[in-house]
């Protein structure tokens, strides 16, 4: 049978026992250096773009490709556990700033919107792809990759 513990010497016990992470804010710092495939849906339709990031301290810059931007280059940041990145591109003849502004789920996991200026806004998520070497670790039961 447990025992209680004593008075006030027992609670800061058990308050210093507990894990940092009871106090809401997770600390855990995420580089988003990667390859990622976004899932866009947006009134005007849906896309799976593939953007590729490069984190130096709290700032991202990389790569966006996609059918309806093209293959323009971006600039953001990190902030705890938000970002956003942003481009400029061309539709239709008129130019546009693309905002992506979302949170870090995890590791690997990104969720947010996007704001395509007066052609309306959206929401993602993105997925980072694995890196190439995990490829060679990944063993098909048949040999036949």
């Amino acid at each position: 049978m447990r025992q209680p513990l004593p008075g006030m010497a027992g609670l800061v016990t058990l308050l210093l026992a507990l894990p940092t992470a009871a106090s809401g804010q997770d600390t855990t710092k995420v580089d988003l250096t990667g390859v990622w495939t976004f899932t866009v849906t947006t009134d005007a339709g849906s896309g799976s773009p593939t953007v590729t990031l490069k984190q130096a301290g709290d700032s991202l810059t990389g790569h966006y490709s996609s059918q309806i931007f093209g293959e323009p280059e971006l600039k953001g940041n990190v902030k705890g556990r938000t970002f956003a990145v942003s481009f400029t591109a061309s539709v239709e003849g008129q130019s546009l700033t693309v905002t992506y502004s979302g949170t870090i789920e995890s590791n690997d996991d990104l969720k947010g919107t996007v704001n395509l200026g007066d052609f309306g806004s959206g929401t993602f998520t993105a997925k980072r792809k694995p890196p190439p070497e995990a490829w060679l670790f990944d063993v098909d039961p048949h040999g036949i990759r």
